[in-house]
């Protein structure tokens, strides 16, 4: 059976390298977190156009194992903004070394909130008001 389609917008891409595997040598799943965390920020900071640290990790699943070699493809979508936070529904796909079918690996929803140069939460703008790239992968599209 294969896998739907990746929800959301194509954030960031790398490859799995040997460095990153367990003793049974398969990528450690905290280097796959990582990953996602990094995409789920590059889209939290874009919403709110400011930076964004991450406050919580909600329903995080790992289906399959990352493998040596393995392009990980990390999709993200805005699902949700509040006055000052921004939930982030992050997926994780590998195509099998580096050319083979694309697999989902894990997913979750990472929530940040906004912040000011002095680490103060500070309102996220409005939809309306966001540059045209910074709506990309957001609530309403």
């Amino acid at each position: 059976m294969t896998d739907p389609q990746p929800k959301g917008v194509l954030t960031t891409r790398t490859m799995a390298m040997p460095a990153d595997t367990n003793p049974a040598g398969d990528i450690f799943g905290g280097w796959v977190l990582s990953q996602m965390d990094v995409a789920a920020g590059i889209r939290a900071g874009q919403r709110a156009q400011s930076r964004v640290v991450t406050v919580s990790i909600d329903a995080m699943s790992f289906i399959r194992p990352v493998k040596v070699g393995d392009i990980l493809g990390v999709y993200t979508h805005v699902t949700r903004v509040g006055r000052t936070s921004i939930d982030v529904r992050v997926e994780a796909w590998v195509r099998r070394g580096r050319i083979g079918i694309r697999e989902r690996v894990t997913e979750g929803t990472f929530r940040f909130v906004a912040v000011d140069d002095g680490g103060t939460p500070k309102p996220v703008p409005d939809l309306t008001d966001l540059p045209d790239y910074a709506r990309e992968g957001s609530e309403s599209t």
